[in-house]
């Protein structure tokens, strides 16, 4: 007599008895083949899982009472599920609430058709994923599994969010942060190390007057407490001969990225745009500094991305689409286009056209002055990577400057009590306090 077919689809980022009961349970009811969720089809819905899809595959096919594994590839079965025609797909009964409540009666109205039943299997108690999500933060990372994580957000997410982070305490803020929205846990991908936020943070111009030595110091901080990658702000990228260790260097720490943008002289920040003198490198010159930072990694994960400066500098469509072709070229892992302008047009416009010749290549934006556009619409236009640049820092500064005026003004603290989050909660932020 043929065995009936069982299908059960799992994460499986981490494997723990309540796993283990639902596969044992679903081979009570015949041949088990397991769907393997994707990077992008967890993305959708929650965090990037800590194991990518191959090593997690793996794992499942070794799992005893697994008879085959497939890959799932979005959160919704029915592909899946119209390909085997199971007898039965088995889950933990979790399902029955949240995110995935939806997805459930999706795959009882599907298999229904040809007379297919869902078993949803009892939760294991004691057993609580957040809880060993968490011990896995308090643990960290390594400085090549946070490496190589941008390149899996890129592949595996409609857009990644980047948000900017000058301190220890920043960082714990991007890590932790998160929201639900229509049912799905919203949070920052990863951390901008911005050359503005990190100056000005030290009462210094952004003209590159803090030193690579003293920017990684600091960087330090929050690479010691936090588990995210960083893409790191490199502004001009200095001299060739010096580039080159500066990619070596970061590489080394962990750091997924660096931008490097098409400028030489002293730096003038982008924003001002053509009320200060932007000179562009030429083409030739960048493209040389490009191919050396290549060069110079050791892994085919870190990742050098090209700014673009020919919206600042005054200049058009064309001369930012010929830089970017040759950046690609020279080997540049992503395109990045800035603009001061607060239409966004001209960065929809450049989207547009990169994408009509490339479909691949990461275009990232810093929707600083154009901040109406959400990064869902930036997606549609093609972006892969959105940076919220300078926003901890400037919220910061005046929280801070009104808490110094109310003590000042009232003569004691206690008026400022409310703009304050209390010591206690401070104290519970940091791990290891208490």
């Amino acid at each position: 007599m043929e065995k009936k077919k069982v299908y059960v689809g799992m994460s499986a980022d981490i494997i723990h008895p309540g796993h283990l009961n639902i596969i044992h349970e679903a081979q009570k009811l015949g041949s088990v083949t397991v769907g393997v969720l994707t990077d992008a089809a967890i993305a959708s819905y929650k965090r990037l899982p800590y194991l990518n899809y191959e090593q997690r595959s793996l794992i499942v096919q070794n799992l005893k009472g697994v008879d085959a594994v497939i890959p799932q590839t979005t959160l919704d079965y029915v592909p899946n599920l119209e390909l085997l025609k199971p007898d039965f797909v088995v889950h933990g009964d979790d399902w029955k609430e949240g995110v995935q409540k939806e997805t459930r009666q999706h795959v009882i109205s599907t298999i229904s058709q040809w007379g297919g039943k869902v078993i949803d299997v009892p939760y294991t108690k004691g057993i609580s994923s957040t809880q060993l999500n968490t011990k896995l933060k308090e643990i960290g990372t390594t400085p090549e599994i946070r490496l190589k994580r941008l390149r899996r957000l890129i592949e595996a997410k409609k857009v990644v969010r980047i948000c900017e982070s000058h301190s220890g305490l920043t960082g714990l803020i991007i890590e932790n942060t998160s929201v639900e929205v229509n049912g799905v846990k919203r949070e920052f991908d990863g951390m901008w190390s911005s050359s503005l936020t990190d100056s000005t943070s030290k009462g210094k111009p952004d003209i590159e007057a803090v030193d690579l030595t003293t920017r990684l110091h600091d960087l330090n901080d929050t690479l010691e407490c936090t588990t995210k990658p960083v893409i790191f702000d490199g502004d001009t990228g200095g001299k060739i001969e010096h580039f080159v260790f500066t990619v070596r260097t970061l590489e080394r720490l962990g750091i997924s990225a660096i931008i490097i943008e098409d400028k030489v002289g002293l730096k003038k920040n982008s924003l001002f745009g053509t009320d200060a003198v932007q000179v562009q490198d030429s083409i030739e010159g960048f493209c040389a500094k490009i191919k050396a930072g290549k060069r110079a990694q050791v892994t085919d994960d870190f990742m050098i991305i090209a700014r673009i400066e020919s919206f600042i500098a005054g200049k058009g469509l064309d001369d930012a689409m010929e830089r970017a072709l040759a950046y690609i070229e020279a080997g540049a892992d992503g395109i990045m286009i800035h603009s001061k302008h607060k239409s966004g047009a001209d960065i929809k416009e450049f989207c547009a056209a990169l994408r009509k010749v490339n479909k691949s290549i990461p275009i990232v934006v810093v929707p600083t002055t154009y901040n109406h556009i959400t990064d869902d619409e930036l997606a549609g236009w093609g972006v892969n990577i959105v940076i919220y640049a300078n926003h901890m820092l400037r919220s910061a500064y005046p929280a801070m400057l009104n808490t110094a005026k109310s003590i000042l003004a009232n003569g004691r603290s206690y008026e400022a009590n409310e703009l304050c989050m209390p010591v206690k909660e401070i104290l519970e932020l940091i791990p290891g306090t208490k």
